[in-house]
């Protein structure tokens, strides 16, 4: 089994590199776990709290959880991955079930911060891009899939996404064994990325 972290800003263009990597290589030898899964429930506090809270931040995430479905699938052991929702920002009393494949990608912006969780992987990559590019992504991804405004969006990323961009990601880059600037339009790193993971297969 060949565990794949990738990593990056918020709107760096990692979803697109793990579509494309996933879309090159075989099917039904992959399985994507993503940090966003992963974030705690925070169904006991009201919804404008809810709405208002860090995720950006390391403490938001549910690490434990998810060091343990990988370690349950690097044994053979099917997981219950957890469904969370960001309209609601709640997970969901459903989850889906996830078997052991050959290779597992763990993505998210805050994925290599954890030491425990980079020790699992055997390969670590960080997107970079642009912040301006980033803040373009995130005001229309927001937008569109979260139903925030451009106000709510911008006012969140000065407050929010820049500063724990600045203090728990960016510093991450140095955990990388490679960084794959200019996101998903990084055609040459994606082929790379693919032939080096499909090396690892046969071998």
């Amino acid at each position: 089994m060949l565990i794949i972290g990738i990593a990056g800003g918020t709107g760096s263009g990692k979803t697109t590199v793990v579509r494309k990597i996933i879309e090159r290589l075989p099917e039904g030898e992959v399985v994507l776990l993503p940090q966003d899964s992963y974030y705690k429930d925070n169904a006991d506090i009201p919804l404008e709290e809810r709405l208002a809270a860090n995720y950006d931040h390391p403490d938001a995430i549910e690490f434990e959880l998810l060091i343990k479905h990988l370690k349950d699938l690097r044994k053979g052991n099917d997981i219950k991955q957890p469904i969370y929702s960001y309209l609601t920002c709640t997970r969901s009393s459903e989850t889906i079930s996830i078997k052991p494949c050959r290779i597992i990608i763990v993505e998210g912006i805050l994925i290599l911060s954890n030491p425990e969780l980079r020790e699992l992987m055997d390969l670590k990559i960080f997107v970079d891009a642009d912040p301006d590019d980033r803040l373009i992504r995130v005001i229309h991804r927001d937008i569109i899939e979260r139903g925030r405004t451009v106000e709510t969006v911008i006012d969140r990323y000065e407050c929010t996404v820049k500063p724990m961009h600045l203090q728990f990601i960016e510093p991450t880059k140095r955990f990388a064994d490679i960084i794959i600037p200019q996101g998903g339009n990084n055609h040459v790193a994606i082929d790379i990325m693919t032939k080096f993971i499909e090396n690892r297969l046969r071998n």
